[in-house]
């Protein structure tokens, strides 16, 4: 049987995996949700459509998803234990290995573009707290009070809950990988982290192989429990297993998800290799998620139960 031919472009995308079911999320909520998935898919497929770099793509859909209430990163992040909002991000370009990573960001509205002008504008790969902030004075992005990232409704969590660690993952990460049409791949991750964090604790996403990884076998963009996929070094794991042991990429995802998973964390991955279809697998509940290709509609999803056959692999082992 002959493989079909990947398509000219691909995009994936996720705005985090976690416990959340249809009687914890009501049919208003799950309609908000899924059009915000299908704006940033949107957003990333009309630059691929153009011709457009994955790189330029994956910012283009998480910074969509980072303006979106319905997810915990930007507009809508969850608090820490001192009431405030602290987000962090990072991109990376699979084709030269060049990333950017930020964390514990205050003012920025859209973390992912201060992670690029970190990999773009400096010579370094992370930049976090004061300095980060202060570095993004010294550029054009916008910055906005720390109080525009506080919504109602994660006020209200905060009041109910306080400074109460959710180990549990109710709300996760967002982020995006995409093809391009010369084959380029790219992953980004945007995350407010978890709800009560204190110390200054930063999770997998910014962390370049743990949350976020591109290189020129696979795109991985991560969410879940961040200490598990931190130990674990998730993203850069997947890519090896591809690269240097030829394993399929949805087999080195379920495997290093398994792996977590045994370990008791939990979470969900999405990636990206240099043909096929893209690969969307949770072990919990529920990760937000969408995919579109070239000459393919977009689709989107919210629970493990949304088993859609067609051009994404969207496993779940719940």
């Amino acid at each position: 049987m002959t493989t079909p031919p990947a398509p000219a472009w691909s995009l994936a995308i996720h705005g985090g995996a976690g416990g959340m079911t249809r009687a914890t999320l009501d049919d208003a909520a799950q309609a908000t949700a899924r059009r915000a998935l299908r704006a940033a898919l949107d957003a990333g497929s009309a630059v691929l459509a153009g011709g457009g770099s994955a790189l330029d793509a994956v910012a283009a859909a998480v910074a969509v998803l980072e303006d979106a209430p319905s997810f915990n990163a930007g507009r809508g992040a969850v608090f820490t234990a001192e009431g405030d909002v602290e987000l962090d991000a990072a991109i990376m370009d699979g084709a030269s290995g060049r990333a950017g990573a930020v964390a514990r960001v205050t003012t920025t509205r859209h973390p992912v573009a201060l992670a690029r002008a970190v990999m773009e504008a400096t010579p370094h790969v992370m930049l976090a707290g004061a300095g980060v902030d202060a570095f993004a004075r010294t550029t054009d992005l916008e910055q906005v009070a720390n109080d525009w990232f506080k919504t109602p409704e994660r006020r209200r969590q905060f009041a109910e809950s306080g400074a109460t660690f959710d180990r549990a993952m109710k709300y996760g990460t967002v982020g995006a990988v995409a093809r391009d049409a010369a084959g380029t791949l790219a992953a980004a991750t945007s995350t407010g982290g978890v709800t009560g964090k204190r110390w200054g604790r930063i999770g997998d996403t910014p962390v370049i192989g743990a949350g976020t990884f591109a290189d020129r076998s696979a795109a991985v963009s991560a969410t879940g429990s961040g200490e598990d996929f931190l130990r674990a070094v998730a993203a850069h794991e997947i890519a090896a297993r591809v690269r240097l042991a030829g394993t399929p990429l949805s087999d080195a995802v379920a495997g290093v998800l398994a792996e977590i998973a045994a370990a008791g964390g939990a979470g969900g991955i999405i990636a990206l290799g240099t043909a096929g279809a893209p690969v969307l697998t949770c072990t919990t509940p529920a990760m937000f998620r969408g995919a579109v290709a070239a000459g393919a509609p977009p689709r989107v999803a919210i629970f493990a139960d949304e088993d859609e056959a067609g051009g994404a692999e969207w496993s779940t082992t719940s």
